[in-house]
């Protein structure tokens, strides 16, 4: 608890300051209760400089032997073929930009079967060294598995960062090696940059109403996982071939647990996904009723594109929950986004922001959709919208 010494003077000041109630003055002097946390917020309220917190006598742990930057790229498959899903070059891309600003390798870690085909794109994308456990025994996710898999390499090579899709996988591997390897993991992360040799991790925080910088200055390798359409594809080696490092690591008896005994794929849903999509156009609570969202399917079909929606137009079942885009729903990265009746709360931003080009139309000048788009309408949609399809028509 906190430490008090001989200098306090009994002024009372402290007991207002802690918000937990822990501090009570007794013969004029302060005296705190094992409700104390040690949060610090009386120290600095103490005019005689009576109150400090108990000196820290842990030793740092040397993180100078954690080098390189580490994606994990995850292999899909759609019922007929496996296939890298694009978010793990789209990590290997930041990947890159990370591994350049701090003068170490970036490395691919790729777990499955028969994934050799896969090297030669992976290297395009600027991957320095690959590291693969290829065996049919990896054919299907385990959870047991990867994780051994993944928590051998990362023992044995000492990564300073490591980088996970925010997919099912991703989100199911990245926080039992963390909580294996006792460091920190930051989830669904919209920004990564290097500052003072750490992983500065951006996400959304309090309910997305702000923007949180988060570090792990004491602990490696730093680990976050990212969603897909945050970062762009960028093929930074043209005809390069990595470093192909192949580790033959066998399967963990925990992993005999669970036995996948049949495979169901639903077919693909008609249209462009909304991840995909390179144009879409998106309604909100502004636009009203089903027949708002009837003119947003006839401009969506117009231009080529598909439909989304905001939390609010999902909530009054305006739109399908699948189409939801924003910090609970899709991420996307359209060339073309039109925001029909959104106000353009933080939640929604951070799941449109990487578009190329976004418009918004909304009856409130001082919506906060107009800090973001490109190109903006003040007034109502649904009276806006028939008028650019009469153009388009023509």
């Amino acid at each position: 608890m906190i430490q008090i010494s001989q200098k306090c003077v009994g002024c009372g000041k402290c007991t207002a300051a802690c918000p937990f109630g822990a501090l009570s003055l007794v013969n004029r002097k302060a005296v705190a209760s094992a409700a104390c946390t040690m949060c610090g917020a009386c120290v600095s309220q103490c005019p005689v400089g009576a109150l400090s917190l108990p000196a820290t006598t842990a030793v740092k742990k040397d993180l100078s032997a954690y080098k390189g930057v580490w994606v994990f790229v995850e292999v899909g498959n759609n019922g007929q073929t496996q296939h890298v899903r694009s978010v793990g070059y789209e990590l290997l891309s930041k990947g890159r930009e990370l591994a350049n600003q701090v003068g170490e390798e970036l490395c691919a870690v790729i777990i499955g079967s028969n994934v050799s085909p896969f090297f030669a794109e992976m290297s395009q994308y600027g991957a320095d060294k690959i590291y693969a456990v290829d065996s049919p025994a990896y054919a299907q996710y385990n959870t047991a598995a990867y994780a051994n898999a993944l928590g051998t390499l990362i023992k044995k090579y000492n990564p300073s960062v490591v980088l996970f899709p925010s997919t099912f996988i991703g989100r199911d591997l990245s926080p039992r090696l963390a909580a294996e390897l006792f460091v920190g993991l930051t989830a669904d992360c919209t920004g990564l940059a290097i500052k003072d040799g750490n992983l500065i991790q951006t996400r959304p925080a309090f309910g997305g109403n702000i923007m949180a910088d988060i570090k792990c200055p004491d602990y490696r390798p730093q680990m976050a996982t990212v969603r897909p359409n945050v970062f762009k594809k960028v093929v930074s080696a043209p005809g390069k071939m990595a470093q192909v490092v192949s580790e033959m690591i066998p399967l963990p008896a925990e992993a005999a647990k669970v036995r996948v005994i049949s495979t169901h794929f639903d077919p693909p849903a008609s249209g462009v996904k909304l991840d995909e999509a390179e144009v879409v156009i998106a309604g909100g609570r502004g636009m009203k009723n089903k027949a708002g969202f009837d003119l947003l399917e006839n401009l969506a079909a117009k231009l080529g594109g598909t439909v989304g929606a905001s939390r609010a137009a999902i909530d009054l079942g305006l739109k399908e929950k699948d189409k939801q885009i924003g910090q609970s729903g899709v991420t996307i990265a359209a060339k073309f986004y039109v925001a029909c009746g959104i106000s353009g709360a933080v939640q929604h931003v951070c799941g449109i922001e990487h578009s190329d080009v976004i418009v918004g139309i909304n009856k409130d000048a001082n919506a906060p959709i107009f800090n973001v788009c490109k190109y903006g309408l003040v007034g109502d949609a649904t009276q806006i919208l028939p008028k650019v399809l009469e153009q388009l028509k023509k």
